[in-house]
């Protein structure tokens, strides 16, 4: 009997224990499925109606977004830094399905009930889609132009009074780079 409760405690040699280290993270799954999540395409349909699309294109200047709001791909709901990126990305294989994918007609509830056999059924339609060119984009307009486009509209609040808003010193014109950036 005593010899039964020591062979108990003995482990007995074998493979490793697979480690489990997304145990208590749930709390974390919901933030990862929605990281990175953008609009849907029923969603970005209604932006592509007339009167929408234009208010995306010609976006005015925000320094909250990247590229300050200029270089926005409407059919996926991205901004970019630059024109490059713009361009990059109208050539690579994300834009080009969700351009595929923008091609058929959102459905509708009349159609869904055509399905279901409530009335004729009608064919789902399909329609043309091309990639939408922002201004900034059609202009040629590289970042540092568009910061210079930027520093013009936005009034200068620091002057005083009498001092002619367009006008800066020297010494400040020598803080920039080439990109239109001030360095500190």
């Amino acid at each position: 009997l005593i010899h039964f409760y020591k062979s108990s405690l003995v482990k007995m040699p074998g493979g490793y224990r697979r480690k489990k280290y997304h145990v208590g993270d749930t709390h974390l799954k919901k933030g990862w499925r929605t990281k990175r999540r953008t609009k849907d395409l029923d969603q970005i349909d209604d932006d592509l109606q007339e009167g929408k699309v234009g208010k995306f294109l010609e976006q005015p200047i925000d320094f909250d977004k990247p590229g300050l709001a200029q270089f926005y791909c409407v059919h996926c709901a991205k901004h970019f830094i630059d024109m490059n990126a713009f361009q990059t990305h109208v050539k690579s294989k994300p834009h080009k399905r969700r351009l595929h994918a923008l091609k058929d007609e959102p459905y509708s509830i009349e159609e869904s009930e055509r399905a279901s056999g409530m009335g004729s059924y009608i064919k789902h339609g399909k329609r043309k889609m091309e990639t939408l060119i922002p201004e900034a984009v059609k202009k040629g307009e590289s970042l540092a132009d568009v910061k210079k486009r930027a520093r013009m509209e936005i009034p200068d609040t620091e002057s005083v009074g009498g001092d002619d808003e367009n006008t800066r010193s020297e010494s400040e014109a020598e803080d920039e780079d080439a990109e239109g950036d001030i360095r500190m």
